[in-house]
């Protein structure tokens, strides 16, 4: 392993918490610096975790920096990515990658014409709980794979987040903001889509934040709040979801993918590390199965180490722009489709990451 990849995080808001935790165990990766809007609450943060604060202008002018760590909110992060690509800069975002894929193909753009790489979030896919499973898929598990459903609900993040207003904007509600947890562990499990469906809607519901300084202020609703949506697989698979902030109570299973000779119980992808279960015709019981496959103990900001390391190695990485710009897609051909009642069909496409081997490291892969 060479000399570490030099980071500036942009942002420190709530996510960042995440990624402070994780960068201290990944060799690879240096934290620098940090910049936020709030230049007051950058300097706090700098001095917990013993880096420079500056402004974002100081960061993007800064040749030592090689890479950017974007946890800006989604309607910057495009703009963010661009200053940083056009200064020189690698970019790791938060998801999605833009509001549109209008807006994220110039990131992309922008990238290849420099030579830099975009990365993107969610790197929990990398986990070994979505990397076991997909290592069931890919040896025959249960057999060929059939369909995927997924279910993920809430109440709505107002109830624990003490700002939560931007989810409920462009950018956000539960199809952009946990959408993307399970759109790119769909790919990885069963690659592109190429047509899509779909419904969306949002309640007359009156929301209000519940936690926090800004407990009972009003927030406005600018998003769908409740999506299910159709997916058509380019292997043929059909995977039906339904993202919401709207249910309050389920029964319905979270993820599972299903094959001619059974099932796969596939763990959350918003966490890196639960376990995968299946239930096969040759035993009709749900056994769980020994991690196969995945960076084991992972968490936020190995997408961005997996990065580093692919850099050095002059190999793709696997949280790439790529994937995301698809993701991104998906999501916003869903919303089309609601919108103008028909099938659209997805002007992207994407080949699935390489899987992540077990026993391996972000630093040493």
């Amino acid at each position: 392993m060479g000399e570490p990849l030099n980071v500036a995080m942009i942002g420190v808001g709530n996510i960042s918490g995440q990624y402070f935790e994780a960068l201290r165990r990944l060799p690879g990766l240096r934290l620098s610096a940090v910049a936020d809007l709030d230049a007051g609450r950058a300097r706090a943060v700098a001095a917990e975790h013993e880096v420079r604060a500056a402004s974002v202008d100081e960061l993007l002018a800064d040749g030592a920096v090689d890479a950017v760590l974007n946890l800006t909110v989604p309607a910057a992060h495009a703009e963010v990515a661009l200053r940083a690509l056009t200064a020189g800069k690698h970019v790791y975002g938060e998801k999605p990658l833009a509001l549109s894929v209008a807006q994220a193909r110039p990131v992309l753009e922008a990238a290849a014409e420099r030579g830099l790489r975009v990365g993107c979030a969610p790197d929990t896919v990398l986990g070994t709980g979505i990397q076991t499973a997909r290592q069931v898929l890919d040896t025959g598990g249960i057999g060929d794979p059939v369909g995927a459903h997924v279910h993920w609900s809430a109440p709505g993040h107002e109830r624990w987040h003490p700002a939560p207003h931007f989810y409920y904007q462009p950018g956000a509600g539960p199809l952009f903001d946990m959408g993307p947890y399970y759109l790119t562990s769909l790919v990885t499990l069963l690659g592109p889509v190429v047509r899509v469906s779909g419904t969306a809607m949002a309640s007359t519901r009156e929301r209000s934040v519940a936690t926090g300084p800004l407990a009972g202020s009003a927030i406005d609703v600018d998003v769908a709040t409740h999506v299910s949506a159709l997916l058509e697989h380019a292997n043929g698979v059909t995977s039906t979801v339904t993202v919401s902030f709207e249910v309050w109570a389920t029964r319905n299973p979270l993820f599972e993918v299903y094959g001619t000779a059974g099932t796969i119980a596939v763990p959350d992808p918003n966490r890196f590390s639960e376990p995968v279960e299946v239930y096969t015709t040759a035993t009709p019981q749900w056994t769980q199965v020994p991690v196969a496959a995945g960076y084991a103990d992972a968490g936020r900001g190995y997408g961005l180490a997996d990065l580093a390391r692919a850099v050095e190695t002059d190999r793709p990485h696997r949280a790439g722009g790529d994937l995301a710009l698809h993701v991104l897609d998906i999501m916003e051909s869903v919303l089309l489709a609601a919108d103008s009642q028909r099938v659209v069909t997805l002007g992207t496409t994407v080949a699935r990451p390489e899987p992540v081997p077990a026993g391996v490291a972000p630093d040493t892969w």
